[in-house]
C-alpha cells in the first residue's frame, strides 16, 4: 500500500527509537544497517508520490491516476522542505560500514539528492515554476491525450483522469499566485520566453470540444465498453472540457498575456536575478554533480568548440568543397540534398538506422534492455517549441515501447547527415538503453531506478555517439560531419549557456555565436538558445558527463591493459542507474580495483 506524509511522519516518530542501537547489536546483527536503509528508501519513494503524482503513474504506481500535483503554495513547499531534512536526518544516522559496495553507493546517492534538494530550497525556484520548455501543462497534455502514461483502459481510468484534471486546474491557479509574486520580488521569465508559451496555452482554447487534445480518449473509448458507459464517459468530457478545463488554459493565457507580459523581463541571464549568481551557480552544480565555475566551462567549451572547427574542415576537404568553412555551412543548409521532402521519409530513415545499429551493438555491449523502442514525429501541439529530438521511457509493464520522438515541424531543422547521430543518442546505445535498463533493475531501490542525474543520462548519450565508429557508422564523411555537427552543438552550449548567464551576453549575441559556428538551421539555433533560458545549466551536462566517461574508460585501459574488458566497463556504468558522477568515479573506481586484485589471482572472468 501507498504510504502517504502522515504515514512518513508516524514511521519517523518511530524511527527516532529504531535507530538508537548499540555498537553490541550492531555486531550481532550485520544485515540491521541494510534493513534500515531498505526500510528507509522505501518509505521515501512513497512518500514522495504525494508530491510526485505523476511520476507515480510513469512508474505504473496506479494508486495516484486521479491525483495531481499538490498546489504551490508557501505551507505546501515548506511541508516538502521538511520532509527532506527528516529523511536526511535519519540516512545519516545509518552505519556505512555495515553495508555492501552496492548498498553503500544507495546511501550516499541517497543523502547526495537529500542535501541538493534542501539546498534547491534557498532559491525561489516557485515563482519560475513553468517554461516553454518543461511546463507542467505540456505535461498534463500529453497524459490527457492518450498518448502518454496515464491508462485509459477501463472505466474507473476514464474517471480517474476526469478527477486529476480537477488537480491539475487548482495546481495552475497556484503557479499563477506564485508567478505574481515573482513580479512583486523581480523574479520573472524573460519577455521572448513568455511569447514562446502564450500558443501553447491558446491551443487548448477552443470552441468544438471535439477540437481539443483531450478528447482524443473519447475517439479511443474501447469497444468492449457498454453502450452506456460510452455515453457517460462522451458526456463527462463534454463538460469536463468545456466547463473545466478550457476555462482554466484561457485564464492562464489572459494572465499570460494582460498582467505577467508588460512584467517580464527584458534581460536573459539568471545573473540579472536577484542572488542570480549564487542561483546560477547551483544550477551548474544540479546538472553536472560538480561544483565547475562557469568560467572553468566557458573556456572548455571555446577550446572544444575550436577542436571541432578543425574536425569540420578535414570534412570540407574530403569531399572536394573549395570554398571556406562559413560557405560549406550555407552549402550544407541550402543545398536539397541534404533534406527530407516529408515527414515519413524521416521516419522511414530514422528506422533504416535503427535496424543497422541493432545489429552491431552486441559487438560492444552484453547488458541489453528488454523493452524495445518505436519511432515518431513529435506532436503538433508541441512541436514550435520542442527540441529537435527526445526520448520518452516505456511503460514497465511492457505495454507501451519507449519513443523516440523527432521534430518534423522543420525539415530543415532534420537534414539527413543526422541520422545516425542522432539515433545513437536518442534510442540505442543512447537514452533508450540506459534508461531502459535502469528502469529494468532488480537490484536497486525504486528511487534509484526512475532518478534522473543530467549529467549521467546527457553525458552517457552523447558518449553513445562518440561510439559510432566502433559500430561502423560514420562511413559517409557527411554522416561523419552530422557527429560533429551534433558535437558542435553541445560545445557551443558550455560557450551560450555561461555566456547568458555569468558573463552577460544578449539573446542576438548568442543566436550570432551559433550560426558562426555550425551549420544548424537559424530556427532550430533560436529554439536551443531559448532552451537555455528557461533551463540554465542542463545544456552543461552532456559535454561534462562525456569526459567524465572517457576519462573513466581510458583510465581502465591504461590501469588493466590487456585484460580491459569494453563490454564489462559498459555493464559496470549501466548496471547501477543514473549516478551523481562522484559517486560514479567512486563505483568504476573499486570496479578497476578489483579487476587488479582478479587480474593478480589469475582469475579474471573476461
Amino acid at each position: 500500500m501507498v504510504v502517504g506524509l502522515r504515514n512518513v511522519l508516524i514511521f519517523c516518530l518511530f524511527s527516532s527509537f529504531y535507530f538508537c542501537i548499540t555498537a553490541a547489536q550492531a555486531s550481532a546483527d550485520k544485515n540491521k544497517s541494510a534493513r534500515q536503509l531498505d526500510i528507509l528508501t522505501k518509505n521515501y519513494y512513497q512518500a514522495n508520490l504525494h508530491w510526485e503524482p505523476l511520476a507515480a503513474t510513469s512508474s505504473e504506481v496506479n494508486h495516484y491516476n486521479d491525483k495531481f500535483i499538490p498546489p504551490l503554495t508557501d505551507t505546501n513547499i515548506e511541508k516538502r522542505l521538511n520532509q527532506e531534512k527528516t529523511f536526511l536526518a535519519l540516512a545519516e544516522q545509518i552505519t556505512v560500514e555495515e553495508l555492501s559496495l552496492e548498498e553503500s553507493l544507495t546511501l550516499e546517492h541517497f543523502i547526495y539528492l537529500r542535501k541538493l534538494a534542501i539546498e534547491r530550497s534557498q532559491f525561489p525556484n516557485h515563482h519560475l515554476a513553468i517554461n516553454q520548455m518543461y511546463g507542467t501543462h505540456n505535461d498534463f497534455s500529453a497524459l490527457g491525450s492518450g498518448d502518454g502514461s496515464q491508462p485509459f483502459t477501463t472505466h474507473k481510468d476514464y474517471h480517474h483522469f476526469v478527477t486529476r484534471s480537477k488537480g491539475y486546474v487548482r495546481y495552475m491557479d497556484s503557479v499563477i499566485e506564485q508567478m505574481r509574486k515573482g513580479i512583486k520580488n523581480g523574479i520573472t521569465l524573460p519577455q521572448v520566453l513568455v511569447e514562446k508559451l502564450l500558443p501553447q496555452f491558446k491551443t487548448h482554447i477552443v470552441e468544438k470540444v471535439e477540437d481539443s487534445l483531450f478528447w482524443q480518449p473519447v475517439k479511443n473509448i474501447p469497444p468492449a465498453f457498454t453502450s452506456l458507459q460510452k455515453i457517460t464517459i462522451t458526456q463527462e468530457y463534454r463538460r469536463l472540457i468545456r466547463d473545466t478545463l478550457v476555462p482554466s488554459f484561457r485564464r492562464f493565457y489572459q494572465f499570460l498575456q494582460v498582467e505577467y507580459l508588460p512584467h517580464a523581463r527584458k534581460t536573459i541571464g539568471y545573473s540579472a536575478l536577484p542572488n542570480g549568481q549564487a542561483w546560477y551557480q547551483f544550477k551548474i552544480k544540479e546538472n553536472i554533480s560538480f561544483n565547475s565555475t562557469p568560467h572553468e566551462l566557458h573556456e572548455f567549451g571555446k577550446q572544444e568548440v575550436a577542436r571541432i572547427l578543425s574536425e569540420m574542415r578535414k570534412v570540407k576537404k574530403s569531399v572536394g568543397f573549395s570554398g571556406d568553412l562559413a560557405h560549406f555551412f550555407r552549402f550544407l543548409k541550402q543545398d536539397k540534398q541534404f533534406y527530407f521532402n516529408n515527414e515519413q521519409e524521416v521516419i522511414t530513415a530514422y528506422n533504416n538506422i535503427r535496424y543497422k545499429i541493432n545489429q552491431k551493438i552486441p559487438e560492444l555491449f552484453d547488458l541489453f534492455p528488454t523493452a524495445e523502442y518505436i519511432i515518431k514525429p513529435v506532436e503538433a501541439f508541441r512541436a514550435q517549441s520542442a527540441a529537435g529530438a527526445s526520448y520518452n521511457p516505456p511503460s514497465l509493464d511492457g505495454s507501451r515501447p519507449g519513443i523516440f520522438y523527432v521534430n518534423t515541424f522543420n525539415l530543415k531543422a532534420q537534414p539527413k547527415y543526422l541520422l545516425e547521430t542522432l539515433s545513437l543518442h536518442e534510442a540505442a546505445p543512447g537514452h533508450h538503453f540506459q534508461i531502459s535498463i535502469q528502469q529494468e533493475l532488480q537490484n536497486v531501490p525504486s528511487f534509484r531506478r526512475f532518478s534522473y542525474s543530467t549529467v549521467f543520462v546527457e553525458g552517457w548519450a552523447l558518449y553513445a555517439e562518440s561510439l559510432g565508429h566502433e559500430l561502423g557508422l560514420f562511413t559517409d564523411p557527411y554522416m561523419w560531419y552530422g557527429r560533429l555537427s551534433d558535437e558542435q552543438l553541445r560545445a557551443m552550449r558550455l560557450v551560450v549557456d555561461t555566456g547568458m548567464h555569468a558573463f552577460g551576453w544578449t539573446r542576438k549575441r548568442a543566436i550570432n555565436y551559433m550560426k558562426a559556428n555550425s551549420s544548424l538551421a537559424e530556427s532550430d539555433i533560436i529554439a536551443e538558445v531559448e532552451r537555455y533560458l528557461a533551463i540554465p545549466g542542463q545544456a552543461l551536462a552532456y559535454k561534462v558527463g562525456e569526459r567524465v566517461f572517457r576519462q573513466l574508460r581510458a583510465e581502465a585501459k591504461t590501469i588493466l591493459g590487456d585484460r580491459f574488458n569494453l563490454k564489462r566497463f559498459h555493464a559496470q556504468i549501466l548496471s547501477s542507474g543514473a549516478l551523481p558522477m562522484p559517486i560514479l568515479n567512486k563505483k568504476i573506481r573499486n570496479w578497476i580495483a578489483q579487476q587488479q586484485k582478479l587480474t593478480t589471482s589469475g582469475s579474471l572472468n573476461h
